[in-house]
């Protein structure tokens, strides 16, 4: 990885590891009991000391552990780094099933988190008062960890949506910054038009960013009850308008053909050949150490609207940190947990790059009045936290989001690179998602 350190989508997700995290593996393979848990627990396992392992790859949590030690010296806390997203869930399935090995801790993206706490691998925090953190979060990462009535998880960071443009190009000719997406399909013609090597973004197929758009255009493909399940791109109005506008910057070869988080790609963003990106607000510190020849082209705006007038908006990645079900020290790695994710360890991360979670800390003036030299001086958290508080509700994944999401390359992926209708690909990602379902004895409706 090129310092991506705070991009949260994995591009390419085994069917391996998709297959082990299914319905017919739903056993804890853990001793720890709940028995005692409550809202003083936590603080009373602190105060004892301990040992905690933590699995987690975000580089910022090193300094919340050296910070925690040294404020709580009795606890030691081993951090390993077992993988990013699909290589750690691997492990970390792995190490359920042979009932050894599971740490205390692991980082879960939020695409993933369902499937886990699904197949009963992570512990409900509900019990240590977790339920109470409602309103001290931004909804769409709250609205995450909180699955069939219970708590699986505190929020780590977030991904509220921006776009991300090049104003130097912009400038040069003469295009407006789009504030609906038709509007951006009519810059992505102007631009390619008057420099055929300039693109308006670049998008080879994205699970990630294909889904968080159409949940920002009101979509609501997947729908989840327990372990009953359904997928109706081929219905859903959201989707619908996705698929009108992206269809054209396909057919109509206006997408770079540069994948993403490659060398070429970074080159693109630094040359003004790739001229947007819509991506979480975790972006800036890519741009910040991988495109610093473009250093002052660069601004942040608000998404493009489906609609004129509207102010939606969607999450596009972001983390949470879980108790497993099998560790022995539940209340301790809850302390841990309300440290970093809630306690003077958010502000440790943000120093580092992150994007907070935490509603305090998105509304605080510190934070919205924080100058981003790379962006011209602009105050582009005050975009970013209007975005967190826009995220519309409702949106559910599947609970079996990392089987689905590697396979959209073989269905949606198509429509990028043969004459595939982008509606077909989606029907045929839906077919596929649901016979999958189906094979691991999710009821579908």
């Amino acid at each position: 990885m090129t310092n991506k350190l705070l991009r949260r989508w994995a591009p390419g997700i085994a069917v391996a590891a998709a297959a082990a995290l299914g319905l017919t593996a739903c056993g804890s393979g853990g001793s720890g009991s709940d028995s005692g848990a409550d809202a003083d627990s936590a603080a009373s396992a602190l105060a004892k000391g301990g040992s905690l392992t933590v699995w987690a790859w975000e580089p910022t949590l090193k300094q919340v552990v050296t910070d925690f030690q040294a404020k709580y010296p009795k606890v030691h806390v081993n951090l390993v780094n077992a993988g990013t997203g699909n290589d750690q869930y691997t492990a970390l399935q792995n190490a359920v099933e042979a009932g050894k090995g599971v740490p205390d801790v692991a980082q879960i993206e939020y695409y993933a988190l369902s499937q886990f706490a699904l197949g009963k691998s992570v512990a409900d925090l509900s019990a240590y008062g977790a339920k109470g953190l409602a309103k001290t979060y931004s909804p769409g990462p709250w609205n995450a960890v909180n699955i069939g009535g219970g708590v699986y998880g505190l929020p780590m960071d977030s991904g509220p949506m921006a776009l991300f443009y090049n104003k130097k190009v912009f400038d040069k000719y003469h295009l407006p910054v789009p504030t609906t997406w038709d509007q951006y399909l009519d810059d992505a013609r102007k631009l390619h038009q008057a420099d055929p090597k300039a693109y308006i973004t670049s998008d080879t197929g994205d699970a990630g960013m294909t889904t968080s758009l159409i949940w920002q255009a009101g979509g609501k493909p997947y729908k989840v009850d327990g372990t009953k399940v359904s997928v109706g791109f081929d219905s859903d109005a959201g989707t619908a308008a996705f698929a009108k506008v992206w269809q054209p910057l396909i057919s109509e070869h206006l997408l770079s053909p540069v994948v993403p988080w490659s060398d070429q790609w970074y080159k693109g963003l630094g040359d003004g050949t790739i001229a947007t990106l819509a991506t979480g607000a975790w972006m800036p510190a890519n741009f910040t150490s991988g495109v610093k020849a473009a250093a002052g082209d660069w601004r942040a705006a608000p998404l493009p609207q489906w609609q004129a007038g509207q102010h939606a908006s969607a999450e596009n990645g972001g983390s949470s940190l879980a108790v497993m079900k099998a560790s022995g020290s539940k209340a301790l790695a809850y302390a841990f947990l309300q440290y970093a994710n809630q306690g003077a360890g958010v502000q440790a991360r943000i120093k580092g790059g992150a994007f907070p979670a935490t509603t305090a800390d998105l509304n605080s003036q510190a934070f919205l009045d924080a100058p981003f030299p790379y962006f011209g001086g602009q105050q582009a958290n005050r975009i970013f936290s209007d975005s967190a508080k826009n995220v519309l509700p409702g949106w559910s994944y599947l609970p079996y989001q990392v089987y689905a999401n590697s396979v959209f390359n073989d269905t949606v992926g198509k429509a990028y690179v043969s004459g595939t209708p982008l509606t077909e690909g989606l029907k045929n990602w839906q077919d596929k998602s649901l016979d999958y379902a189906k094979q691991q004895g999710f009821s579908v409706g």
